[in-house]
């Protein structure tokens, strides 16, 4: 990880099980929007709310650096053996302290917003960074009602209207098992 004090980075993580373009699209919608000058894609070894993932933790990072490979200001990087967590606090804490950030964004679908309330420390989370909330499609208004959309009361919180990304980890795992 290269030095960045005084810039805007945006955190996408996950598992990446596998990276897709729907990843590449929601990272070039925040540069542009946020007027981000990097996004870590940060790959984790297993999602605590996800069983075991499809491909092996080698393969998803091979398959995101090559579909980010074109964009370079987007990084991708696994820090759970080196901070000895997977938890999305932990990540948070070691970029501020390593890189110092002008801001830090912490970058979810809204689908995410309807169990974010159960994450570790999520709202030591929305303190340390902005919440930037992609549109999923049939979780947008659900989302708006969450626990942490009203903790936040639109502050801290910004909200991206993205054409609807039709592709998923998910439904691409699908294809591959038939």
């Amino acid at each position: 990880m290269v030095k960045l004090k005084n810039t805007k980075i945006g955190i996408l993580g996950g598992s990446f099980d596998p990276a897709h373009r729907g990843h590449l699209k929601i990272s070039k919608i925040a540069f542009k929007r946020i007027k981000l000058e990097k996004i870590y894609w940060i790959i984790t070894k297993k999602n605590p709310f996800k069983i075991n993932p499809f491909f092996s933790l080698k393969e998803r990072i091979k398959i995101a650096k090559r579909v980010s490979k074109r964009i370079k200001d987007i990084e991708v990087i696994y820090l759970d053996d080196l901070i000895k967590s997977s938890r999305s606090i932990k990540i948070i804490q070691y970029i501020l302290k390593k890189k110092k950030p002008k801001g830090l964004y912490f970058i979810v679908g809204s689908d995410i917003l309807l169990n974010f309330h159960k994450w570790q420390s999520w709202k030591r989370i929305v303190k340390l960074t902005k919440l930037v909330v992609f549109s999923r499609r049939g979780y947008d208004k659900k989302g708006k009602e969450s626990k942490v959309v009203k903790y936040l009361k639109k502050n801290n919180i910004i909200f991206i209207k993205n054409k609807p990304i039709l592709v998923s980890s998910s439904g691409l795992r699908k294809k591959i098992k038939y």
